[in-house]
């Protein structure tokens, strides 16, 4: 039943790709992925096989493969991805020997990747359970570990329908996953094999804290202004409301990194404007001074601009869910965000802490506001408890790394 529901599913991907560029490019991928690996693998040297099925938990993986590559420098590393949202972003990322995407779970894809690879352990991060590359990898007596994962209840391994599925969880070596309630659900399908480290991405931010970069119209930018919310990762609901706030309260700034960059959506931005604003593509030392909103419009800058901000602002929680809260919470500033936040563990966390606030509406969002900007004492306390979460959680790498035995 598995390897017809995988040919059926690949012979949807195909169907979709006549129509979706997105789709497209992982069939492009797919067909290069044995090319790409005759021509890149080594087959002199030992290879680490990394698995992320996107950006996301590429990131949650990057602090484990960097730091396998400073301290085990006899390993080379292979990535794969699933997704081209990652494949795409990441397929020159040098910390890696090799990347390609990952071959549909078909028995036979699977032999011929393994014979190619030839991995001496594979990791894969967070999720991604394909039951004939476990198999595959358990009968080769290849050691594979799931790194930062987390289950829960209603997922299949746990329903009563998941007793066939579950079995490939039996084909891990070891688990290094986020929280307790992982190791318990882990515990009631007989799989003990497990150790509690918690989350690499509080790892991952704390590195791209301390190498984030200077951005000179930034800073000129902020000037010598003590109230500047930076929006991180915004959409249109989540727009309407810090835009409004900002319109009425000259005594801050605002930066706006929006999670959809295009010109309509920018043009959106702007004519909902009441206050001077410039694009970051278009600011210059004298215009960038001038303004009191700045609208990041390209990507990449938005993990290092948190740290010029006082308040920050996470959009999404209007909509599917919330983006990473992590990344600013790391500079030691209280986040906002949306109601759509119950499955994000990380923000769950921060209202807990005190250091985030959820919005529900318009005025929830000006009443945190006024506080934030009005009390000195409170703005200081809760920032200090979103940077502290994310201290206080970090080190899931390095006791991912203490675990495993290298040759």
């Amino acid at each position: 039943m598995y390897n017809l529901a995988i040919y059926l599913y690949l012979l949807a991907v195909k169907f979709v790709g006549l129509f979706s560029k997105k789709v497209k490019l992982m069939r492009k991928g797919h067909k290069q992925v044995f090319d790409i690996l005759r021509q890149g693998i080594d087959k002199e040297s030992q290879y680490l096989w990394f698995h992320a099925a996107s950006l996301g938990e590429f990131e949650q993986g990057r602090p484990l493969m960097e730091r396998i590559r400073r301290q085990h420098p006899q390993y080379k590393i292979l990535l794969t991805f699933f997704s081209p949202s990652g494949y795409e972003v990441r397929k020159n990322y040098e910390g890696a020997d090799v990347v390609c995407y990952l071959p549909f779970d078909t028995p036979r894809n699977v032999r011929r990747f393994l014979d190619l690879a030839r991995p001496s352990m594979a990791f894969f991060i967070k999720y991604e359970f394909w039951q004939n590359y476990m198999k595959g990898l358990q009968r080769r007596g290849i050691p594979t570990y799931s790194v930062s994962s987390i289950f829960r209840p209603n997922q299949v391994f746990f329903r009563w329908y998941g007793g066939q599925y579950y079995k490939v969880l039996t084909r891990i070596t070891h688990f290094f996953v986020q929280n307790e309630e992982s190791r318990r659900l882990l515990a009631t399908r007989g799989v003990t094999n497990v150790t509690v480290v918690g989350d690499t991405r509080f790892d991952r931010v704390l590195e791209i804290n301390q190498a984030a970069k200077q951005l000179p119209l930034v800073e000129r930018f902020k000037g010598t202004c003590t109230n500047v919310l930076v929006a991180g990762s915004s959409w249109q609901p989540d727009e309407d409301l810090f835009i409004d706030y900002f319109n009425r309260h000259p005594e801050m700034k605002l930066i706006i990194a929006p999670h959809v960059v295009s010109d309509d959506h920018l043009s959106e931005i702007i004519g909902k404007l009441k206050r001077p604003a410039v694009r970051y593509t278009q600011a210059t030392e004298a215009n960038v001074a001038e303004a009191d909103c700045l609208i990041i419009d390209c990507y990449g800058l938005l993990s290092s601009i948190y740290r010029y901000g006082e308040i920050s602002y996470v959009g999404g929680g209007f909509g599917v869910g919330i983006h990473n809260v992590l990344e600013a919470a790391v500079y030691g500033i209280p986040v906002l965000f949306g109601p759509n936040n119950q499955r994000f563990r990380e923000a769950r966390a921060l209202l807990a802490e005190g250091g985030g606030f959820e919005i529900t509406d318009a005025e929830s969002f000006n009443r945190t506001m006024d506080r934030l900007l009005t009390d000195a004492d409170f703005l200081a306390q809760s920032g200090n408890r979103a940077g502290r979460y994310v201290s206080d959680n970090a080190g899931a790498a390095d006791a991912v790394l203490k675990a495993i035995v290298f040759k």
